[in-house]
């Protein structure tokens, strides 16, 4: 019981942080007319995804550290898988055109503001919703084709694809090809894309003599690539691993699996205001204006 309400207050407590701070930089990157760039447009995007990713899992994960074997219907399993692999789906997505929009604005800056406009900028967000939604209703639709049997419970805080494939009665190995052909493609491609923008980048930094921004060229890239390991790295290891793995039934990968949701659904959303946008000068200037401007008002 100690350790259910140690957990619960830990869990609350990055919940809570997440909403926060997501909610801070989407309401300065909208209301401070500096921050009126593609960059911070989608660093606001980024934003918004990560509230909603997060809200997706942990406040059900809070409820069922409170009462015990809490049950899920089925309809409600199936529109927590759709909305959390698009999520999940749109976020790879979003973080490959911010690295594009890195590499524009490094590499292109004369061109910047006329390769990434303002309608250039919209088809890309438009473009990262529509691939989660396509993303997600395949996988849910494929998963939840299959017959379940048994007790049906789920050996997980939130309805995953490789939990679901577990308690089904027939062969899943299409559903597990589906993922890794799926998977695979969304995130090569992304990767491909994060990779190829990044190579320039470093190779249009090195060209610079140093003292003449260099550093300053280095610096908007790392915090970004921070997140993209963070985010690619747990969930490639938790999703291209088959449910037939003879390790399948360890108590260690089990653990793992844990781990490794834990990492992806709270901790990177956590962690990408931190490491991303608040490290961020023009972020940490915007806060500070919008902190002295309250104290103003409410001193006066």
């Amino acid at each position: 019981m100690k350790l259910k309400s140690l957990l619960f207050s830990i869990f609350l407590i990055v919940y809570l942080s997440t909403l926060i701070w997501n909610v801070v930089i989407i309401i300065l990157t909208k209301i401070d007319h500096h921050l009126q760039t593609p960059m911070y447009f989608l660093l606001r995007n980024l934003a918004f995804l990560d509230i909603c990713y997060t809200s997706t899992t942990l406040p059900r994960m809070l409820v069922n550290l409170l009462i015990e074997h809490l049950a899920i219907s089925l309809p409600a399993c199936i529109i927590q898988l759709f909305v959390f692999l698009s999520l999940a789906a749109s976020e790879s997505s979003l973080l490959a055109a911010m690295a594009y929009d890195r590499y524009v604005a490094i590499c292109n800056p004369l061109r910047y503001s006329l390769i990434m406009s303002k309608d250039v900028c919209l088809l890309m967000v438009a473009g990262t919703w529509v691939i989660g939604a396509i993303y997600g209703a395949i996988h849910t639709a494929n998963t939840f084709r299959l017959p379940f049997c048994g007790s049906n419970a789920l050996n997980h805080y939130f309805c995953d694809i490789l939990p679901l494939l577990k308690i089904s009665c027939i062969d899943t190995l299409p559903n597990e090809a589906t993922v890794f052909v799926l998977g695979g493609f969304l995130m090569l491609g992304c990767f491909l894309m994060i990779f190829g923008s990044y190579v320039q980048i470093l190779l249009s930094v090195l060209s610079i003599p140093k003292g003449c921004g260099r550093k300053k060229g280095l610096s908007t890239c790392v915090s970004h690539l921070i997140v993209v390991l963070l985010f690619y790295g747990s969930g490639s290891v938790m999703y291209f691993r088959l449910k037939s793995n003879v390790l399948a039934d360890k108590e260690w990968l089990l653990s793992l699996e844990w781990l490794l949701s834990l990492f992806y659904t709270c901790i990177t959303p956590f962690l990408n205001p931190l490491i991303y946008s608040l490290r961020n000068k023009d972020i940490q200037g915007s806060l500070a204006k919008l902190v002295r401007t309250a104290f103003q008002r409410k001193n006066f």
